[in-house]
This record gives C-alpha cells, sequence and structure tokens, in this order.
C-alpha cells in the first residue's frame, strides 16, 4: 500500500530542492487530493513552520529529515481532519522506508514532543509578526500594510492562506463552485466540454472587453484558454497566441475540449484586430491561495522585472488594435505597479489611446482570486 506522506515528503524534499511548480511534482491517481493537500500546506504554512521546527531541533534537518518533519509538523499545526496519531504514525511509518534509519527515530521524536507543546507553539505562531504568523514575505506584508492597513492586511493573508475553491465557468455565464473533494474530470459535462475551470474574477476583464458576435479579438496570452473559450462563446472571432509550446499545447487540449474553434498562433503577427485582450504575465499575488509557492518566488526586484516584460507586451499588442478598438489589459496581481500605474504609464507613452475603465478584485471584499482589469481605447 502507497504511504501518502511518503510521496508527500518526497514532492516536498522535491520543491526544497528545486522550486519546481508544486502541480508538477503531484502523482496521478487515488493519492494525488490527499498529497496535495499536505505538500500545499506545508508550503503555504512554510514560515511558521520553520519558526517551530527551529525550536525543536538543536541541528537544523536536511534532505529527507526536512521534508517528513515539514509535512508531519503541517498536519498537526495545520490539517486538524487529520487525527494525530495518524499525523505521527504515519509520517514515522514514511520515514521508515528511507536508507538511514534513524531518521524514523528522530521523525518520532520531534512530532511528539511536537504534539506535547502544541498549545505552547500555537500561543508562539499567534504571537508572532504578521508575515510570520500568517507565512508571507516580509517585503510583500509590508506593501499590503501600506495600502489597506493592518487589520486588512492581516485579512488579505489569512484568505491566501485558506485552500482554493475550484470553480466552473459555463456557456451561459454562470460561475458553480465545485464541491470539495470532487475532481473535474467527474464533474457532469466534462467531457462534453459544457465548462471551464476559471475564477469568477477572470470575468471582470471579460466584461471590459465585451466580446460581440463577429468581432475579430487577439487574446495575446492566451494559455491555459479560460477567457479564449469566454470570448469564443460570445460568438467573437479569436485569435489566441502563446510564446511557451508546452503552455500552447495546453490551450490546444482546453479548445479540443470544450470544441471551441480559435486560431492558435505562436508569436504576434501585423494583423489588426477590433479589440485586444493583455491578460499578462505577473507576480501573481492575487492567486496566492492557487499558487502557494508563488510568495517565496516573489520579491520587488522580480515584480519590477515583470512590470518592464507587460510594459513591452503592452506596447507590441497597442500596434494591433484598430482605430476606435478596444485594448483590455488585465493581471492577476494586486500590487499597483503591475496595475494602476501600468496603466497610466503606458498612457503617456501612447496618446493615441483614452482610458475608459478599470475594476479590481481585493479577495478579502470580493471573496474571488484577486485581479484587475482596464479598458483603453485607440482614439
Amino acid at each position: 500500500m502507497k504511504n501518502s506522506r511518503r510521496t508527500a515528503a518526497f514532492a516536498m524534499a522535491r520543491w526544497l530542492a528545486t522550486k519546481d511548480f508544486p502541480a508538477d511534482l503531484l502523482p496521478r491517481g487515488p493519492e494525488r487530493a490527499e498529497v496535495q493537500d499536505m505538500l500545499y500546506t506545508a508550503i503555504r504554512r512554510l514560515r511558521p513552520l520553520r519558526k517551530v521546527l527551529g525550536e525543536l531541533m538543536s541541528t537544523w534537518p536536511k534532505g529527507e529529515l526536512e521534508a517528513l518533519l515539514y509535512i508531519g509538523a503541517a498536519q498537526i499545526l495545520y490539517m486538524p481532519s487529520i487525527p494525530d496519531h495518524a499525523a505521527v504514525n504515519e509520517t514515522v511509518n514514511a520515514a521508515k522506508v528511507c536508507e538511514n534509519p534513524s531518521i524514523a527515530k528522530v521523525v518520532n521524536a520531534v512530532l511528539r514532543n511536537l504534539l506535547r507543546r502544541r498549545a505552547e507553539f500555537e500561543a508562539m505562531i499567534a504571537k508572532s509578526a504578521l508575515e510570520v504568523s500568517e507565512s508571507m514575505p516580509s517585503a510583500l506584508v509590508k506593501r499590503w500594510i501600506a495600502r489597506f492597513g493592518a487589520e486588512d492586511a492581516r485579512s488579505l493573508a489569512k484568505w491566501h492562506n485558506e485552500p482554493a475553491e475550484t470553480f466552473l465557468a459555463y456557456l451561459n455565464g454562470e460561475f458553480v463552485k465545485l464541491p470539495r473533494g470532487m475532481k473535474v474530470e467527474e464533474a457532469e459535462g466534462y467531457l462534453e466540454g459544457e465548462f471551464i475551470v476559471q475564477d469568477p474574477a477572470t470575468h471582470y476583464a471579460i466584461e471590459l472587453l465585451d466580446p460581440k458576435k463577429g468581432e475579430r479579438i487577439l487574446d495575446a496570452c492566451a494559455a491555459p484558454g479560460g477567457k479564449t473559450i469566454q470570448i469564443a462563446w460570445r460568438g467573437a472571432d479569436v485569435t489566441a497566441c502563446e510564446v511557451n509550446p508546452k503552455r500552447r499545447r495546453r490551450l490546444e487540449e482546453n479548445l479540443k475540449r470544450t470544441k471551441v474553434a480559435a486560431k492558435v498562433i505562436g508569436e504576434i503577427t501585423g494583423d489588426k484586430y477590433d479589440k485586444v485582450l493583455v491578460d499578462a504575465p505577473c507576480s501573481n499575488t492575487g492567486v496566492l491561495r492557487r499558487r502557494p509557492d508563488a510568495r517565496w518566488n516573489w520579491s520587488e526586484e522580480k515584480m519590477l522585472e515583470l512590470v518592464k516584460l507587460q510594459a513591452e507586451i503592452l506596447d507590441v499588442c497597442a500596434k494591433r488594435v484598430s482605430p476606435g478598438g478596444i485594448l483590455v489589459y488585465s493581471t492577476c496581481s494586486n500590487e499597483s505597479e503591475e496595475n494602476a500605474l501600468q496603466v497610466e504609464a503606458f498612457l503617456a507613452r501612447h496618446p493615441e489611446f483614452e482610458f475608459v475603465s478599470a475594476t479590481e478584485s481585493i479577495p478579502f471584499k470580493t471573496g474571488y482570486d484577486g485581479a484587475f482589469a482596464a479598458a483603453l481605447r485607440r482614439i
């Protein structure tokens, strides 16, 4: 019988060593959901877990031991649905597979000590600074406090630490929450292509774009294809551009499943369009609950590199908008440099465009992913 803790610990060790996308480290098969819960929780709560393990260990653990202790401690402190005895015993059993027999003894001793001192550690975490208690980069928390205030910054951080919900978007514009534990492939209408997986916040950009039957529309950063499909469902003649071959294959797979006809291209050509959507690469600070690793990849330096890339993409796409046409810029970020300030800078460079409107989803206010969208008209 497979031990899901062993699988989760192996994935955790891989992630610690490589920082690969956690989703790419998950197994296929019936244990996937359980492994994902443990792996994502450990990554999401990495900062307080490190603080606790630092109190329990005289020497910092490495390799398999470090990964096993993260998985075990995450279950004890942050996964109340898992009984304590299962969290400890199954993690110890997972450790027994390791070549070094002492690892299992250490895991057993540390996790049982954690159980005995759990109340002490929970109080310690609760009293810690927001970036520690809610497991976020200090610089990002500082930005949120400056923008939203301390109370709302805490609300935002807490929201991003909850397991993500999955929404299904249908042809009629309805968004339906998938019951927790149900696989997308098990939902009625999956094989028939009746829905796509999309958070309701993605709809903001589509509403500003307002696709109409017969309009020629370019989706400039299209993969995995959710917005492309929503545009096509409204009857527009959509061209989907994705420069990354791997992501382009995923786009094509989703178009095939939903039976949507869209032209797929690998680079933007000289054609003109009635409307252009730029769903730009961004720092993902609006979707940290879906991307638990993204917080640890975030830095102001990386964000500013993305701001530069976003501006370059916008400049290219501006040339593809016909006179009187609409350019919609969107991100899944809540950082001003990537959103409102990016739009201001674009308008300063491009007097041939005028501002139409903008909208933003702040997760603790909307209950949806963080997102931003702005509509700009070519004069």
